[in-house]
């Protein structure tokens, strides 16, 4: 089976989706287009923790999101996880109950709910329609709102709150750390740093990317990137690198991987690469507890 190679997934026709893979993708909840039959999913148990889904007022409507957190008294250092593409399916969740049981509050907000589940279908033609019609002012009116309704629990910390995000996510991650002051850390899992092609996807021009707004960072990034990421050219990391430099962003940094491939996190593909997920989770939480988002032991 091939594998993920773009930065938000891969063209119609570069994966063959079998029967029995749609089958344990669907059973499971995993995203229908990059579920692999021969995944080494993670599955995190909701012992001890409250989790599962909320509604978030947004303004214009309520949006739906995942909500994993202690189930203890007090308040809680955040993490808000930005999804990829595919939405908030079953890794996206289970990301969530990894960070509550180190004792996170942990949300990912389904910013696609106005257009569709993107995780539902095998047709990249529709991810990308689902994902395309996210304008960036809804995107981050909708992540406004998710921090207005985190800032209004009892069970929060909102002094102490971090960001993550992968691939479409990890885009997502490095502007809200350039536009929001609400976070404290922010770690950018393989996102995408310069715009598409016009006429490709995402490719309009009035969509922001992270590398030209690299002097307006509010927020220190760590971000994690493939050596063998056909999607996202080293060329560009590079560059990233350079800029963060060339602004003193002295306290965010890239780590390249060099023999992963783009999704190397992503436990439900076969680009998953156990030990990049590892040690990148692990300076993951360093570096937000660097920055004073330590998880509180319950």
């Amino acid at each position: 089976m091939k594998t993920l190679t773009r930065p938000e997934g891969t063209e119609p026709g570069d994966l063959a989706v079998s029967r029995r893979r749609l089958a344990l993708a669907a059973f499971g909840g995993y995203a229908l287009y990059a579920f692999s039959a021969e995944a080494q999913t993670v599955t995190t148990p909701a012992t001890g923790l409250i989790a599962g889904e909320v509604e978030v007022d947004v303004g214009d409507r309520m949006a739906p999101a995942y909500l994993a957190r202690p189930d203890a008294p007090g308040r809680f250092p955040v993490v808000l996880v930005i999804s990829e593409v595919f939405g908030v399916h079953e890794y996206i969740r289970d990301v969530c109950r990894r960070l509550a049981r180190l004792g996170y509050v942990a949300i990912a907000p389904d910013l696609f709910v106005r257009s569709g589940d993107p995780s539902k279908t095998n047709d990249f033609n529709q991810i990308r329609r689902i994902v395309g019609a996210a304008s960036d002012k809804q995107i981050f009116n909708d992540l406004s709102g998710t921090v207005r309704f985190l800032k209004a629990q009892s069970f929060v910390d909102k002094s102490r709150m971090a960001v993550t995000g992968f691939c479409w996510g990890g885009a997502i991650t490095w502007l809200i750390c350039q536009r929001m002051p609400d976070f404290r850390a922010g770690a950018a899992w393989y996102g995408r740093l310069t715009a598409p092609k016009p006429g490709e996807f995402l490719g309009e021009t009035s969509r922001p990317w992270p590398l030209p707004g690299v002097a307006q960072l509010r927020t220190p990034v760590i971000g994690f990137y493939a050596g063998k990421d056909q999607g996202i050219p080293l060329a560009d990391v590079e560059a990233m690198r350079s800029a963060l430099v060339a602004a003193r962003k002295t306290d965010s940094q890239i780590i390249v991987y060099p023999d992963s491939q783009h999704g190397f996190h992503a436990d439900y593909r076969t680009s998953y690469d156990p030990a990049a997920a590892q040690d990148a989770w692990t300076r993951m939480l360093a570096h937000f507890a660097a920055n004073g988002v330590k998880p509180r032991p319950f």
